[in-house]
């Protein structure tokens, strides 16, 4: 705005300035050609530094992630995921996220392959956390984790992660096709067991019910999706990626009452003979878990089946009691 405001003035200027004789005609149109030459080179001065700017701060923020010490330390042991049971052992793990209190202190969990265990407790209770160090995306400061007896500290962190199935409240979609972000889950996936995988996790119908069915554009993060459907998108994505262990981290919370009784349906196939972490509010997505167990302030509270957590009348069956209108 500014350059335009100054070219109009020289422009003017200089008219009133040729027409009383103090300069000529052709110094005066070889000025005006100088200047619109010049114009819109520096109009895009303008953008040019404030796009140099924004490229400067990424740079630096790249540049401090390089700089970033890696704390987790890759280990060397390559996973056969066709031969991983899903026996998953926690002993004595302590943790603590920097400058903050202890999250979770002396866990300790041993899930059979092939079961399903449900971790429930209230916010804060360090239920999140506990699958982060799973997945390894922290390193507990004290204890042992291990997969099928193996410390997952040997293996290497890619191929760990290749045998876990998440699922949790933050749905990641990308920009692309429903199609496409499905079938994010499994390299090299065919159309057919990216369409059988939306069936099972109740996508199928609302699928085809879109404008271009699975070639529909869903936008970034997948904006032009309910929080239902990004929801089931990501239990797609979870059911084609097929690996041995299934982890739920509040899979329904963004369904309806009826959407999530089909979904556990679903669940209870998909997760048969497959070891399974359920993290939940709603008691009644859980009732049916093989083992519950209660955490609270990062410590197992209570440890059991469902009917026997009622029998023992403590913290779980207080959570049950009001999520069930009884008192």
């Amino acid at each position: 705005m500014a350059i335009l405001v100054g070219f109009t003035a020289t422009l003017l200027h200089g008219g009133f300035v040729t027409l009383d004789g103090g300069m000529a005609i052709a110094s005066y149109s070889v000025m005006i050609f100088m200047m619109q030459r010049l114009l819109w080179p520096l109009t895009r001065l303008g953008e040019t530094f404030d796009l140099y700017q924004r490229a400067m701060v990424s740079t630096i923020r790249v540049l401090d992630l390089l700089e970033t010490e890696i704390k987790v330390v890759e280990g060397e042991k390559e996973l056969d995921i066709t031969k991983v049971k899903g026996g998953i052992n926690f002993q004595d793990v302590d943790f603590a996220y920097p400058e903050r209190e202890q999250v979770v202190s002396g866990f300790s969990l041993d899930i059979k392959p092939g079961t399903t265990q449900a971790i429930v407790g209230p916010t804060g209770s360090g239920k999140t956390t506990v699958i982060r160090l799973l997945l390894r995306f922290h390193d507990p400061s004290s204890g042992q984790i291990s997969l099928d007896g193996d410390d997952i500290k040997d293996l290497r962190v890619k191929s760990l992660r290749s045998a876990i199935s998440l699922v949790t409240q933050t749905i990641t979609l990308f920009p692309g096709t429903v199609m496409q972000n499905i079938a994010y889950g499994k390299k090299g996936a065919t159309e057919d067991e990216i369409v059988e995988a939306a069936r099972i996790a109740e996508a199928h119908d609302f699928v085809t019910s879109l404008p271009d069915g699975y070639e529909t554009q869903i936008g970034e993060g997948g904006h032009k999706l309910s929080g239902g459907q990004r929801q089931r998108l990501s239990i797609a994505r979870a059911v084609l990626k097929d690996a041995p262990i299934l982890v739920l981290d509040e899979a329904t919370s963004s369904v309806d009452n009826e959407t999530e009784e089909a979904l556990q349906k679903s669940l209870a196939v998909i997760s048969k003979d497959r070891t399974t972490i359920v993290i939940a509010h709603r008691l009644s997505t859980i009732r049916h878990s093989d083992s519950i167990m209660v955490l609270d302030e990062g410590k197992v509270v209570e440890l059991g089946s469902h009917d026997e957590l009622l029998d023992n009348n403590s913290q779980y069956a207080r959570l049950w009691n009001v999520q069930t209108g009884k008192r």
